[in-house]
């Protein structure tokens, strides 16, 4: 049985955390409470994405927090991480998984009841719903389908959920209102001052919704 947390699901942005650096925004943002932490880096290559991933894996040992590889499934799995993510348009999900075997965690990402209806539960193990606001961290994501449209991918989905899309602390009550198993947050972390607390700010909000 695969265990992971999507509660408080960091994503990296390597533009938004570039003062203070991907790996320290990860280790702050875990300190503060983050239970998965995403590379994302479109535009860094494979190289730069395993040299990232190992530095970001170090330092998330021991503390529960799991390391997802966005896309890139050679870094994914040179890298040793915990988790692969795919979008839509990316290889199929019957492909990531024979690549990267059973026991890494993968993510399909989904924006319409139709997707999500799709995804195979033997295959996939959960689903990024989204976006639900327009995001500038994203320039071609698609439609946003707000809380109303993620209540309805939630329903539909056979696997766990994790919302995404322009969300901060004040959307933790309607995102599992909607039925979600977590937010996966960019810019609500990347590119404060301080990751640590704005993590803790999020993390409380989550723990006053799951009491």
């Amino acid at each position: 049985m695969k265990r992971f947390d999507l509660s408080l699901y960091l994503v990296l942005d390597p533009d938004l955390c570039a003062d203070i650096g991907m790996v320290e925004t990860a280790r702050l943002a875990v300190a503060g409470g983050a239970t998965m932490v995403q590379l994302r880096d479109k535009h860094g290559g494979t190289a730069r994405m395993i040299e990232t991933g190992l530095a970001l894996k170090e330092i998330l040992k021991d503390t529960g927090a799991l390391l997802v590889v966005n896309d890139d499934v050679e870094a994914a799995i040179a890298i040793g991480a915990g988790g692969l993510h795919i979008g839509q348009d990316d290889m199929g999900p019957a492909t990531a998984r024979a690549m990267i075997g059973p026991d890494m965690i993968l993510g399909l990402s989904a924006e319409s009841e139709a997707l999500a209806a799709a995804i195979d539960p033997a295959i996939v193990d959960y689903a990024g719903i989204g976006p639900i606001f327009a995001t500038p961290t994203k320039a071609d994501h698609k439609q946003p389908i707000g809380f109303d449209g993620l209540a309805k991918l939630v329903k539909t989905a056979p696997v766990p959920t994790v919302a995404i899309g322009g969300l901060k602390s004040e959307h933790v009550t309607f995102v599992f209102a909607a039925g979600a198993d977590g937010l996966a947050v960019v810019s609500a972390i990347c590119g404060t001052q301080d990751p640590r607390a704005a993590t803790i700010r999020i993390a409380e909000e989550i723990r006053k919704v799951r009491r």
